[in-house]
């Protein structure tokens, strides 16, 4: 069980750093009481005896100040944690004052102490609360100048090197019909119409792009391979940069004209060349069996 627990000031970009880390496929709890950490454990660690096929848990707990019993709480916890020989990283997030008044500023939140003092008073009595946290964290990131792609880059440099199984991006490739319709979520539509329609063999008509004459027929063109090269020189230039931006899900949908041949397969060899350290491809075949329906119907009339 690999186990993270954010930490740290208010107002540092713990939240931020909670969602980046669902994106790595960790499991998220926020604001757990430290002394209620055991019971989570003990509850994961039984589900990964009981399936062994879903892989080591990965868990991401956030904790601070919300808690008013965190700093007498989370030294205790810790211990237990390295007692069960638990694979723990405490991440502590931090920025400088000036940062932190002009975020709370901006959001218009109380902070967590603010009841009773003024918010400089607050944020400096937190920095002083949590000396002893602080002094218990693996890994310390100060935000004060850093963008929030910035902060993601940061913590997939810092855990992903830790997991080989990480992916930095999901791609969701999703074959379509265009007669019916392009998928509405779509960042990217590639348009596969230009190669010959399987649909016009008979011996092809009724097959799909996952079966392998039509595979054989699509992939005797010559400009299938072409079409294929290009889409890779273009992501493996793009899918950096989309990782740059914060970008964590990309759907591309391939289109052809009922969704069933080209499209199909098109989109089955595109997932064997975006598949990658740097991502994680999920395949969709939304049309598949509509189009043979319909033409079913059809011939029949």
């Amino acid at each position: 069980m690999e186990i993270v627990i954010i930490t740290g000031l208010s107002g540092s970009g713990k939240s931020s750093a909670a969602h980046y880390f669902e994106d790595m496929g960790y499991f998220v709890i926020d604001n757990l009481p430290p002394q209620l950490s055991t019971d989570i454990f003990n509850v994961l660690a039984d589900r990964e005896q009981m399936d062994d096929t879903t892989g080591s848990a990965k868990l991401v707990l956030v904790m601070d100040m919300r808690n008013p019993h965190l700093i007498e709480k989370l030294v205790p916890a810790l211990e237990d944690m390295k007692q069960k020989d638990l694979d723990v990283n405490v991440l502590y997030l931090e920025a400088s004052e000036k940062s932190l008044i002009s975020r709370y500023k901006q959001s218009r939140r109380d902070h967590p102490l603010s009841a009773g003092r003024s918010l400089v008073e607050a944020i400096r009595l937190e920095q002083k609360l949590m000396v002893p946290v602080r002094k218990l964290a693996t890994e310390i990131i100060d935000t004060s100048v850093l963008s929030l792609a910035e902060l993601r880059e940061s913590l997939f440099r810092i855990f992903m090197d830790k997991t080989d199984t990480a992916a930095r991006i999901t791609i969701f490739l999703q074959s379509f019909g265009f007669k019916y319709g392009i998928p509405a979520d779509c960042d990217n539509v590639v348009d596969v119409r230009f190669l010959p329609n399987p649909f016009y063999i008979d011996e092809l008509r009724y097959l799909s792009g996952l079966d392998q004459p039509v595979k054989d027929y699509i992939d005797h063109m010559p400009e299938t391979e072409e079409f294929l090269n290009l889409q890779k020189k273009f992501y493996e230039f793009a899918l950096p940069l989309y990782i740059r931006e914060g970008k964590a899900r990309l759907h591309i949908g391939v289109g052809c004209t009922g969704g069933r041949h080209r499209s199909v397969h098109l989109a089955e060899r595109l997932a064997g060349i975006l598949s990658g350290d740097l991502s994680r491809v999920v395949i969709d075949h939304r049309d598949i069996e509509r189009d043979l329906k319909d033409s079913g119907s059809s011939l029949m009339l």
